[in-house]
């Protein structure tokens, strides 16, 4: 489901962890138990809304405590729910960093090549647990591709003018 442009994915609640109704949790903030401190938060649909009322850091996992989630089966209850906050909660895209910006604000942007021809668009940033990989729909309306969202292959975020340069690895230039 996609949420409205006020809404950031910022985690994902993942398996139950022990008894008492703690859960993993996957963060997407940039320092992980920071997803504790934008207050309630909702899922997917909007209906429901989250408090995570602390986190621990393991070796293994971010832990955390869902306000209101006392036994392991209300904590199996929740995993995969996807965690949004408003950007309102958020710090302001005018105000970060140079080379930082939201993940939910790559998407829909034109990826171009260094000559500027236009490749296609950002359809998603995924991450399967390695780094960030970033999903092209091309012009061509050909198939979907990922590139690796790293600093040779995404030189740069023009965030202002709605694109990001891609330099192609050469098994997928044609």
């Amino acid at each position: 489901m996609d949420k409205d442009a006020d809404q950031v994915l910022v985690g994902e609640i993942g398996a139950a962890q022990g008894l008492k109704g703690e859960v993993r949790l996957r963060s997407y903030t940039q320092t992980p138990a920071d997803i504790a401190t934008y207050g309630s938060l909702q899922d997917e649909t909007g209906a429901r809304e989250i408090e995570i009322e602390r986190v621990r850091i393991t070796p293994k996992a971010i832990v955390a405590r869902i306000k209101g989630v006392t036994t392991r089966e209300g904590a199996e209850a929740l995993n995969r729910t996807k965690l949004y906050a408003s950007r309102a909660k958020l710090r302001p895209a005018e105000k970060a960093k140079d080379g930082e910006w939201y993940v939910a604000d790559l998407v829909g942007l034109a990826a171009v090549n260094a000559d500027g021809a236009e490749l296609g668009a950002i359809v998603g940033v995924h991450n399967f647990g390695a780094s960030d990989i970033v999903e092209i729909a091309p012009v061509s309306g050909e198939a979907t591709f990922l590139v690796a969202f790293t600093e040779a292959t995404v030189p740069e975020v023009d965030i202002a003018n709605g694109r990001i340069t891609v330099v192609l690895p050469e098994e997928l230039e044609d």
